[in-house]
């Protein structure tokens, strides 16, 4: 399945009063693994940007003026998303924005039914805890160091781990990091479940029957014996 990681900065709060889109970041996940593929691009809000949205994001008109506005990037944006489910933390918000920017336009709308918010998921999983991005990276050992202004890609890029760990998907041979001498290592929920597993001294006993076992020796036999299945029967 196709998910887009994604992020947006703006000017504000709300653009009923007339705050813009300055930035969108976004990464490409297949069945939960990084494909490589982003989108960002920064934005000409065609508004002043205020001192407070200047501090948070350190984005300017400066910077900015001479950005494409969201007019001429619209459709390439919505080509890039397509039909994959949009993975946001805080969903109504960036959804908001995304959407008024694309009525403006006059372009289809993005519905809220294809976006998975992970803050929610996160409140489900965490009842009562911080769930911001920054708290949620402290919980799951991720670095986000380089966090030290909000921009779209690098947030749309933690927030894509974040959602692996929220999830389940991370898969331990996906996360291998080096480490000196070469070697490589898991992350550290990995490292500790290997570490308490311990061999049974004695094995448990079969809970399969006698008729039961039969059954699935003559299913192996009707699949002929090139199949992978029948080198481990008997």
């Amino acid at each position: 399945m196709r998910e887009i990681v994604l992020d947006t900065e703006t000017t504000g709060l709300d653009p009923i009063e007339g705050h813009r889109i300055v930035e969108i970041g976004a990464v490409e996940l297949d069945r939960h693994i990084p494909t490589g593929r982003t989108y960002h691009q920064y934005i000409n809000p065609e508004r002043d940007m205020p001192e407070e949205a200047f501090a948070v994001h350190g984005l300017g008109l400066d910077f900015l003026g001479d950005k494409p506005v969201f007019s001429q990037i619209g459709q390439e944006f919505l080509d890039f998303v397509g039909d994959a489910r949009l993975v946001i933390h805080n969903a109504a918000f960036d959804m908001k924005f995304l959407n008024a920017e694309l009525r403006w336009m006059k372009l289809p709308q993005l519905p809220m039914t294809q976006a998975l918010d992970t803050l929610a998921l996160a409140r489900q999983k965490f009842p009562g805890a911080q769930n911001s991005l920054d708290a949620l990276c402290r919980r799951f050992g991720i670095d986000n160091s380089a966090r030290t202004k909000h921009g779209a890609l690098l947030d749309s890029e933690i927030l894509a781990e974040v959602y692996l760990e929220l999830t389940g998907g991370r898969q331990p041979d996906f996360a291998l990091s080096v480490v000196s001498g070469g070697q490589t290592k898991g992350n550290a929920a990995t490292a500790a479940a290997q570490s308490a597993t311990r061999e049974r001294p004695t094995p448990l006993p079969s809970r399969l029957s006698g008729d039961e076992k039969a059954a699935h020796q003559a299913f192996i036999a009707e699949m002929g014996e090139k199949a992978m299945w029948a080198k481990f029967s008997g």
